[in-house]
């Protein structure tokens, strides 16, 4: 870890006392009533849930024997294959936007905070499902380390994948990236993360379906409002297909 980057760390940890399908319309009044629908579940959701409620979590010997890739399967760069077949020395998280103390981590510094381990179960929005073990410091620590600024109100994903020519990304508020299990995962199963499963980092949100779980992980960026990022409706598949901002489960 440089040392420049280990101190820039640790000084944000310090402070905080952590150790080292189909469209419906496109009208603007079709529109509104998507999103007022969607914002109605959302809060429904959490308030029957409870906003903290965590994921059911299994036992090891659940794991699934194989847990599938889907959507992007790589990044089909020359960069990538050369990173991943070295052990992504020089991969870098950036975390940017309405924060204090804008971070540049290796893998190597985020291996060396504190992680989480959970057994949980991936939905997917197509109808499958795979238990896996990931492991990963939670996003919390990342943002406080940062000093997210008050007037940030969602966090955006950045990726190194692409489909239909389209860079991927994702978002989720402050309620989701505060969860104890949103994690920034680098492990599944104990292994280091493979590439179908978008190696060398992913998220996990473990209250959402499977593709608000953003892979190939390069940048995490606060904001205050998502109306200028990609089409301005927070992720890819929202984007190119309408897919709900919110997939709570």
């Amino acid at each position: 870890m440089a040392e420049f980057e280990r101190r820039h760390l640790l000084a944000g940890l310090a402070a905080l006392g952590v150790g080292a399908c189909s469209r419906v319309g496109e009208s603007e009044t079709a529109s509104s009533i998507v999103d007022t629908a969607e914002s109605w579940h959302r809060e429904a959701h959490r308030a029957l849930a409870g906003r903290q409620r965590l994921a059911p979590e299994f036992d090891r010997s659940q794991v699934s024997p194989s847990f599938r890739g889907n959507g992007s399967l790589t990044v089909d760069t020359p960069e990538y294959r050369a990173e991943l077949a070295n052990g992504f020395p020089n991969w870098r998280l950036a975390v940017t936007g309405l924060v204090d103390r804008p971070l540049n981590l290796s893998i190597e510094t985020l291996r060396a905070l504190p992680q989480r381990v959970q057994v949980t179960r991936h939905d997917c929005v197509e109808g499958w499902s795979a238990i896996g073990e990931w492991t990963g410091p939670q996003l919390s620590t990342i943002l406080d380390a940062a000093g997210v600024r008050p007037e940030a109100n969602f966090v955006v994903f950045r990726c190194a994948d692409t489909l239909y020519g389209r860079r991927y990304y994702e978002s989720v508020d402050m309620v989701d990236a505060y969860h104890p299990q949103t994690i920034i995962a680098h492990q599944l199963n104990g292994e280091n993360l493979p590439e179908k499963n978008g190696a060398p980092l992913r998220m996990r949100i473990e209250r959402q379906l499977g593709y608000k779980h953003a892979k190939y992980l390069t940048g995490i960026e606060a904001v205050a409002s998502l109306d200028d990022v990609g089409e301005g409706k927070g992720g890819f598949w929202e984007d190119v297909a309408d897919y709900q901002w919110y997939a709570g489960i």
